[in-house]
């Protein structure tokens, strides 16, 4: 912990921020206003867990601005990839840190919650409750949402497609079997 600030960052597993199990350390620590940050980010960052991994930065002396609100940070897409191990590149960092320090809104990626609008989430702090996603990893846009016909229409035209799918993979596998018998 940082004894000039009360400044300390914790690195858990996302489940922390949701799970019922942590539900009371999450009451107390957001009424004791002492959780500044909440942190996502994506899998792979770390060698001993394939995980999305979250930092919870909590701080005993807020500044007055920051005072009774949470900034959460979606960085889960902020990560670079090579092999089986991801990173975060200086670009990814800079990020972050700027909208930590900036301690304000930016769609899609970062949003300041107050300790009212946390309590009415049962103190949850998962970070798509807050954050909503404006962009997907590749940093095109996402299709506003869909209705529900729109969406019951593409799961049946996914399940008929999955099944022409199986059945093209049934005949080509009887062909292959026709082929060793005959062989044989």
């Amino acid at each position: 912990m940082d004894e000039v600030s009360g400044r300390c960052a914790i690195l858990f597993p996302h489940g922390v921020l949701f799970r019922k199990e942590e539900a009371e350390m999450r009451k107390r620590l957001i009424e004791a206003d002492l959780v500044e940050c909440v942190l996502g980010l994506g899998p792979n960052l770390f060698y001993n867990s394939p995980m999305e991994a979250c930092v919870v930065v909590c701080r005993s002396r807020k500044p007055p601005q920051r005072q009774g609100r949470i900034l959460f940070i979606d960085a889960v897409h902020e990560v670079a990839r090579e092999r089986a191990q991801s990173f975060l590149k200086p670009e990814h960092q800079e990020r972050i840190l700027a909208v930590y320090h900036a301690f304000a809104d930016e769609p899609g990626f970062a949003r300041v919650a107050s300790r009212e609008e946390i309590a009415g989430q049962a103190y949850s702090l998962s970070i798509p409750l807050y954050v909503k996603r404006t962009q997907n990893g590749n940093g095109a846009r996402q299709p506003a949402a869909a209705t529900l016909p729109q969406l019951w229409a593409d799961w049946e035209q996914s399940g008929r497609a999955f099944w022409q799918e199986m059945d093209e993979l049934v005949v080509m596998l009887d062909g292959l079997l026709e082929a060793e018998v005959s062989d044989e």
